[in-house]
């Protein structure tokens, strides 16, 4: 793997790889290997018995109810858009 990062980033990471005893290679190999893991944890399948899989569509089958504030959230710009 190659990356390019620029020397203030470089810099941030071998600090905090000093400060757990590792060096840089390790550092970022095992905060990538934790990351990949709960972005795919997010992802997995549960398991639900026969009862609760059908409350569970039913809940999705359901037109959600209004929520006025949810509804402005939704469709107002973000802060960084204005």
């Amino acid at each position: 793997m190659n990356l390019r990062v620029s020397p203030e980033l470089r810099t941030l990471i071998d600090r905090a790889a000093d400060a757990v005893g590792k060096n840089r290679t390790e550092f970022v190999l095992e905060a990538a290997r934790r990351e990949a893991g709960t972005v795919l944890a997010d992802q997995r399948y549960f398991v639900l018995d026969e009862h609760a899989y059908q409350r569970f569509n039913d809940a999705l089958d359901r037109t959600p109810a209004e929520n006025p504030k949810l509804r402005a959230l939704l469709t107002s710009k973000a802060p960084w858009e204005k």
